[in-house]
C-alpha cells in the first residue's frame, strides 16, 4: 500500500490513456508511413490497410452496423431471439422483441466501458413476461435432477454496505501450476506520469495499467475531484491462470478481500496491511456478507491437485484475521457434486448450496444445522442478508417443463415459513433484494425473463410493468450455471416500497450511456426514469438516506464518481468525483465497487497470473 505523495490538486491531469491489456482506446490516427523504396514499374508501392480502431465508451464513434436486435425474426439457422414469446399469429421463427434484450454487436454489452463479456452458455433471455399468461404470481421452475449452475462474473459491491459488511464474486478459472505462493504485499502503487510530460507517449512499467511505478496519483488532480487515499498493488506469485478476488468485506475500520491462498484486512483510512492469513489451499467460494459481529465462512479446496473440490469450510473472524473452525462439507449422496459450492449467510448460518443437495451450519461454532437428503422438492441455492431464502427444485420427469419454488427458510432449523409455488416452466434465476423480496425468474425454454415482488408471508405483491424500451440489466453472472448462488446482483437496489435496477447500454449516440428506472412494488408502474450523465453509464449499489447510491462509470478520459438520486428521480447529484488521472486505473480493474462513510473503494476482481501482472494496482481507495 502507498499514499500517494502530494494531496494538493496541481494545474493539468493526463491525456487519453494507452492501450493496457485491451483497454478502449480513442479514435487514432495511424502514423504516417515510411516512403516507399523505388519499385520496379509494374509494381507500385500499395499502401497498407489502416488497422481497424476500436472507438473507447465516452469517445466519438460511428456507430456500428445495424444488426437484429434479440427478438427481430432471424435467419434460418440463427439462434432464436431473447424477449416475449411467440405472440399468436406470428410466423414460426418469428420472435416478438423483448423488453430486456440486449443489441448485438460489438457495442451492445452491458453497462459500462468493461461489461461483462457472455459466458460460455452466450447471452442471456431478455426480460418480457406477457402479462395476461400469469394466473397467479409466476414461479420458476427448474431441471429435474436438482439446480442449475450459476456464473460468478466480475460483480460490483454496495448492496451490504449499509451494515458495513460488503462483498463480491469472481469469474471463477481452473487455476493450473505455481502452487508456489507469497503472502501479498501492498507497494507502491502504478500512478500517473509526470503531468508535464507529452500524454501522448506512456510506455508504463509493465503492470497492466500502463502507469508509472512511482508517480503521483494526485499530481494531476483537479479543483473538485477526490484524493487518492491510498492503493494496493499484487505481490502474490500467482498460478498462470491467475486468481478470483473474494470480497471486499467491510468491517468496522478494516476492508478484507481473499484471493488465491491468502485472505488479508487493510485500514479503509490508510490502507495500511492490518493482518494476513495465510491458507494452504485455494480460496474457492464466499457469501455476500459476513455476520453481524464480523465472522465469514468461505468455501476452500480439498487439496492442492487438480481433482481438488469445493468441499470445505473456513471459519474466519475479519476483525482480528484469525481462523476459526474448519470441516468437510457433509455429503448428500453419491451424486453429490461439490467443483462448484454456493455460500450464503443469514444470522449465525452459512448455507451451502449446489446441485441438488445444501447444509446449514451454525457460523459461531461448526455444527450442522440441517440438511436436504430426501424429499421430492429440495433447495439448491440461497440468498442471504436480513431474511435466508431458497430456490427449490422439485423432481420431475418433464426436464422441458421444470418446477420450482421459492421460499424462506428458518435459519437455526432450515424449515420453510412459507412458500411461493412457481408457474410451471419458470426457474429461479436471481434474488434482486430480500427485504423488500425481489426475484428474478427465467424461462429458458422459451428465453424469457421477468420479474416479481413477494410479501412478507410470501404471497405474489406485484409484477413490475416492463416495458420493452427499457431493456433492464443487471450484473449477476448470468444464470445458475456455475456457483449455485442467488446473491450478487450489481446494478439493482430496492427500499421498502421501490425497485431501482439499471437498463443496458444506449449506443445511438456519440457514446454509451443508460438509465435507472424505478418501479412502485405495490402497483408494479414506473414510477421515473433518470439518465446517466452525459456519456457516462451508472449502476445502481445500494440505498442510503432515503436516496439510491449509483456508481457512475468511467470513460476512457473520465474518471468515476459515486452519485445518488432523490427518491423522487431527476438528475444524479455527484457526491465524489474521482480523479480523471486515474482513469486508466479505474477502468483497468472497475470490476468491484463499495461504497461507505465518505469513501469509495474501486476493488479488481480477479489478478492475473502473468509474470508482468505482479505489482499491478489491485485496490484504489478515493475520499475527500
Amino acid at each position: 500500500m502507498t499514499q500517494p505523495p502530494s494531496q494538493q490538486p496541481p494545474q493539468g491531469g493526463f491525456g487519453a490513456p494507452q492501450d493496457p491489456q485491451g483497454t478502449p482506446q480513442p479514435p487514432q490516427t495511424p502514423p504516417p508511413a515510411a516512403p516507399p523504396q523505388m519499385p520496379p514499374p509494374a509494381a507500385p508501392p500499395q499502401m497498407p490497410p489502416a488497422p481497424p480502431q476500436t472507438p473507447p465508451p465516452g469517445a466519438p464513434q460511428t456507430p456500428p452496423p445495424a444488426q437484429p436486435g434479440y427478438g427481430y425474426p432471424q435467419a434460418p439457422g440463427e439462434q432464436p431471439g431473447y424477449g416475449y414469446p411467440q405472440a399468436p399469429g406470428q410466423a414460426p421463427g418469428q420472435a416478438a422483441p423483448g423488453p430486456y434484450s440486449q443489441q448485438p454487436g460489438p457495442y451492445g454489452a452491458p453497462s459500462g466501458p468493461y461489461a461483462q463479456q457472455p459466458g460460455p452458455y452466450g447471452q442471456q433471455p431478455g426480460y418480457g413476461y406477457p402479462q395476461q399468461q400469469y394466473p397467479g404470481a409466476p414461479a420458476p421452475g427448474g431441471p429435474g435432477g436438482g439446480g442449475f449452475f450459476k456464473g460468478k462474473p466480475a460483480v460490483i459491491i454496495g448492496a451490504a454496505l449499509a451494515a458495513l459488511l460488503v462483498v463480491g464474486g469472481g469469474i471463477f478459472f481452473a487455476t493450473s501450476g505455481g502452487d508456489d505462493k507469497k503472502d501479498p504485499v501492498a507497494k507502491s502503487s502504478s500512478g500517473a506520469p509526470d503531468p508535464t510530460a507529452s500524454p501522448t507517449v506512456d510506455e508504463g512499467d509493465g503492470k497492466g495499467d500502463g502507469r508509472e511505478a512511482d508517480d503521483d496519483l494526485n499530481a494531476g488532480r483537479k479543483e473538485g475531484e477526490a484524493k487518492v487515499l491510498w492503493t494496493t498493488t499484487n505481490d502474490v506469485d500467482l498460478p498462470r491462470n491467475g486468481a478470483d478476488v473474494y470480497g471486499p468485506w467491510i468491517v468496522g475500520d478494516t476492508i478484507v478481500k481473499a484471493m488465491y491462498r491468502s485472505v488479508v484486512g487493510y485500514s479503509v483510512a490508510d490502507g495500511k496491511e492490518k493482518w494476513t492469513l495465510p491458507l494452504s489451499v485455494d480460496v474457492c467460494a464466499a457469501p455476500e456478507n459476513a455476520t453481524a459481529d464480523g465472522k465469514i465462512v468461505l468455501g476452500v479446496k480439498s487439496g492442492t491437485t487438480e481433482k481438488a473440490d469445493c468441499s470445505v469450510l473456513q471459519m474466519i473472524d475479519l476483525n482480528t484475521g484469525k481462523a476459526g473452525w474448519k470441516k468437510t462439507i457433509k455429503e448428500g449422496g453419491a451424486f453429490d457434486m461439490m467443483s462448484n459450492i454456493g455460500l450464503a449467510i443469514s444470522g449465525d448460518t452459512v448455507t451451502v448450496g449446489r446441485t441438488s443437495y445444501s447444509n446449514g451450519y451454525r457460523v459461531s461454532d461448526g455444527k450442522e444445522l440441517f440438511a436436504n437428503t430426501s424429499g421430492n422438492c429440495k433447495p439448491y441455492s440461497f440468498a442471504g442478508g436480513a431474511k435466508l431464502i431458497a430456490a427449490v427444485n422439485c423432481r420431475t420427469d418433464d426436464l422441458d417443463n421444470p418446477k420450482q419454488q421459492v421460499q424462506e427458510l428458518d435459519p437455526a432449523t432450515g424449515k420453510a415459513k412459507w412458500t411461493y409455488q412457481v408457474e410451471r416452466g419458470w426457474e429461479v434465476d436471481k434474488v434482486y433484494s430480500v427485504s423488500p423480496l425481489v426475484v428474478a425468474l427465467i424461462q429458458n425454454e422459451k428465453e424469457t425473463r421477468t420479474i416479481v415482488a413477494l410479501k412478507e408471508n410470501g404471497t405474489l405483491r406485484t409484477r413490475p410493468a416492463i416495458e420493452s424500451k427499457d431493456k433492464l440489466a443487471a450484473d449477476c453472472g448470468g444464470s445458475l450455471n456455475f456457483t449455485e448462488t442467488l446473491e450478487g446482483c450489481v446494478g439493482v437496489t430496492a427500499d421498502a416500497n421501490t425497485f431501482y435496477m439499471m437498463t443496458g447500454d444506449d449506443t445511438s449516440g456519440t457514446a454509451r450511456t443508460n438509465k435507472v428506472v424505478a418501479f412502485d412494488l405495490n402497483t408494479g408502474k414506473v414510477k421515473w426514469r433518470a439518465d446517466a450523465p452525459a456519456e457516462h453509464t451508472m449502476k445502481p449499489l445500494q440505498m442510503e438516506g432515503g436516496k439510491v447510491v449509483v456508481y457512475v462509470e468511467p470513460t476512457y478520459d473520465e474518471g468515476g464518481a459515486i452519485a445518488t438520486i432523490a427518491p423522487t428521480g431527476g438528475a444524479p447529484e455527484v457526491v465524489l468525483q474521482h480523479p480523471d488521472s486515474t482513469t486508466r486505473i479505474e477502468n483497468f480493474f472497475s470490476s468491484k465497487v463499495a461504497y461507505g462513510g465518505g469513501r469509495s473503494f474501486v476493488v479488481s476482481d480477479r489478478v492475473s497470473g502473468r509474470d508482468d501482472e505482479e505489482g499491478a494496482t489491485t485496490m484504489m481507495a478515493f475520499g475527500k
